[in-house]
């Protein structure tokens, strides 16, 4: 089958979705639908706009409530794709769903699979303070992040980046990934690896409340948890006097905390330090409060 001939339908949203429609176009898929989610009001929208990039090919879009409404099913076979492709989807598609492709249904996951499976994989690699992560294509089964795995890229994690930084690295990946294994999967000659899950783990989503910060544990994993939920996440908070603080940027100091000081957010030397319950501590570089920064002698006034 030639490049041209390749008919996919593709579910998609967020970065990873928008580059990975690209990557398909780009390689002269013939994509007759993309199904995409409606954005949420009330969800910071810092990403790109799948919907946006099949409105400028021309390509028809569908944001249905629920993937396993039969009129999807129907819109589906009326298409008769070769593949079904899901980068970034946020709801498991239908096993009845998939078998509409012949040649394949596969997703693009944002880790190096079998670790990491589930939901919000990059945020979760940060916050165990994870080394190296990356993105992984593989085929869709009943069980999420199941089926094996045809190609995978991997990407540094620095001990400072921030989950939103690494995102954009495993975007890159996951580029990468699917440039490189696409003319293999359209001629049918793409390897499948077995995914052997008894060798990784699966993680659930995170709750806001996940954000909060537990300044008795040791500072390594207090950072971990601040990287893991800057900006454009919600952010590492805690609770002083009744107030909620973010902390949205931060770093690991390079001294121990000063002696006798307790577990929390202190001023020292008109710095805002996080003593953690090592005895180490946090430098908080921005600390905010109702959305706006707060400096020590404005924290000093409020909590003494």
């Amino acid at each position: 089958m030639s490049d041209q001939a390749a008919k996919a339908v593709v579910f998609a949203y967020h970065n990873v979705g928008v580059r990975c429609l690209q990557v398909l176009l780009a390689r002269g898929v013939n994509v007759g639908l993309v199904v995409t989610h409606q954005d949420n009001p009330n969800e910071n929208i810092w990403f790109g706009s799948v919907a946006g990039v099949a409105a400028e090919h021309g390509i028809p879009v569908i944001t249905p409530d629920d993937p396993a409404d039969p009129a999807l099913a129907e819109r589906i076979r009326a298409v008769s794709p070769d593949f079904i492709f899901s980068f970034y989807y946020r709801h498991m598609i239908p096993v009845d769903v998939l078998a509409i492709a012949p040649r394949g249904a596969f997703n693009m996951h944002g880790s190096l699979l079998p670790k990491y499976r589930g939901r919000v994989p990059v945020n979760w690699a940060v916050l165990r303070g994870e080394t190296e992560t990356g993105a992984t294509l593989h085929e869709m089964a009943l069980k999420p992040d199941a089926g094996a795995i045809v190609d995978q890229t991997s990407v540094p994690i620095l001990p400072d980046d921030t989950a939103g930084e690494v995102f954009e690295k495993v975007t890159v990946a996951a580029e990468q990934t699917l440039w490189r294994c696409l003319p293999g999967l359209i001629a049918g000659t793409a390897p499948r690896h077995t995914n052997e899950l008894a060798a990784g783990s699966y993680f659930g989503a995170r709750k806001p409340e996940d954000g909060r910060i537990d300044w008795t544990q040791a500072a390594q994993n207090v950072y971990n948890l601040i990287r893991a939920v800057a900006p454009p996440y919600p952010g590492a908070f805690t609770d002083i006097a009744g107030r909620r603080y973010v902390v949205t940027r931060a770093r690991l100091s390079r001294s121990p905390a000063p002696a006798g000081l307790p577990c929390g957010v202190q001023v020292v030397d008109n710095a805002l330090l996080g003593v953690c319950g090592d005895a180490n501590a946090i430098v908080i570089q921005e600390l905010m409060l109702d959305g706006k920064p707060v400096v020590p002698e404005q924290f000093s006034q409020l909590n003494h």
